[in-house]
């Protein structure tokens, strides 16, 4: 039977314990919907409640949560067990007090999000055997993660998801992370080899599905589109500082983007995903979408990603092409045409100027 999560933003003068006590309504009735409840997460801070049920669908959930209190879940959505443990720590009830006769959990879900990326967009699709500079920086990275209290969600040899409690263990893990990334690899080694780290804050229920869905990708458009080596997104700078005091992050070591910034982020990933495989789409009608002049978007464009509108268009598209020649989606002319290019000479030009190898070259090693 699938698992599901729930939201439930509830009112200020509701506590931990009147939450307690609705989770414990459910659990008399659930039996009556075919439902489970394994556990729930409240966050008398931030006043929203998550609790984790199986059930046979959504309806159930909700006609169980009515019939129980009344309080209808904001969203839901279907999740991973071994993913929600891997976020949150825990997919059952923690263990009550033995004088204890309700079981009240005040355990937020909130958490700070990080997404690491360790090679160029080239190598990320590749395998490739890891150096012995490689494995040292890995080793690095894990044994950071853990120091800080962090749980590595997913991992691969080119990146990380990883999920923190605490903000401040979160920024300090990212910069012993760029500290060890600095000293693993000898000069010539460095040179070939990148560190990107976005981190964001977030709850794991959105009205988007998927747990911490809309944080994991803002986390990876920080990563990958923005210029920087170390990225946060403004609640993480703010809640930072509020911890140690009004300490100041370090600007020259961490880039910090502004509400304007994530909200330019967002909206320009999601015009390029809908239109970058359509020839018209360049600099006109991507500065008519986003509602800003030729040289407002410019400046945007080159501030945050220290590319011209026009070579960041390109190389969206050159993205795109290169997950097309590595799935064996056609051939190298179709895959030109399909990706926005209105000739297949200029698209391997372009492509060699951004990967270093011919198109044609690429296939050859994904060829079946």
């Amino acid at each position: 039977m699938p698992i599901y999560m729930d939201r439930h933003d509830i009112p200020k003068e509701i506590t931990a314990e009147h939450v307690a006590l609705m989770h414990q309504e459910d659990l008399k009735v659930e039996h009556l919907y075919g439902c489970k409840g394994m556990t729930y997460w409240c966050d008398s801070k931030r006043h929203t409640a998550f609790c984790l049920i199986e059930a046979p669908n959504r309806e159930a959930i909700q006609n169980m949560h009515n019939h129980a209190h009344g309080e209808f879940p904001h969203d839901i959505i279907e999740v991973d067990p071994h993913l929600v443990e891997s976020f949150l720590g825990r997919i059952e009830d923690p263990e009550k007090g033995k004088k204890e006769d309700l079981n009240i959990i005040d355990d937020p879900a909130f958490r700070v999000i990080m997404v690491l990326e360790t090679s160029d967009y080239l190598h990320r699709l590749d395998t490739h055997q890891l150096s012995m500079f490689t494995q040292k920086f890995h080793r690095s990275v894990a044994k950071s993660v853990k120091h800080f209290e962090g749980s590595i969600v997913r991992e691969n040899d080119k990146s990380y998801l990883i999920s923190f409690k605490s903000v401040t263990n979160a920024v300090l893990c990212a910069l012993k992370i760029q500290e060890s990334f600095k000293y693993s690899y000898p000069k010539l080694e460095r040179d070939n080899q990148q560190l990107k780290i976005g981190l964001c804050t977030g709850s794991p229920v959105t009205a988007k599905d998927g747990i911490f869905s809309e944080s994991i990708l803002l986390a990876t458009q920080m990563c990958e589109l923005v210029q920087g080596q170390i990225v946060i997104s403004p609640s993480v700078k703010s809640l930072y500082e509020n911890e140690n005091r009004n300490a100041v992050i370090d600007d020259q070591l961490i880039r910090t983007l502004t509400p304007k910034e994530v909200l330019f982020v967002s909206n320009l990933v999601e015009f390029c995903e809908s239109n970058w495989n359509k020839s018209n789409f360049n600099i006109i009608t991507l500065s008519k979408e986003l509602g800003h002049s030729k040289s407002q978007l410019y400046r945007k464009i080159k501030r945050l990603t220290g590319k011209s509108p026009i070579t960041f268009i390109r190389e969206y598209r050159l993205h795109k092409a290169l997950e097309l020649i590595h799935d064996q989606k056609g051939n190298i002319s179709e895959i030109a045409f399909e990706s926005g290019f209105n000739s297949p000479a200029y698209f391997s030009k372009s492509f060699v100027e951004k990967f270093g190898i011919l198109p044609s070259k690429y296939a050859q090693m994904y060829q079946s």
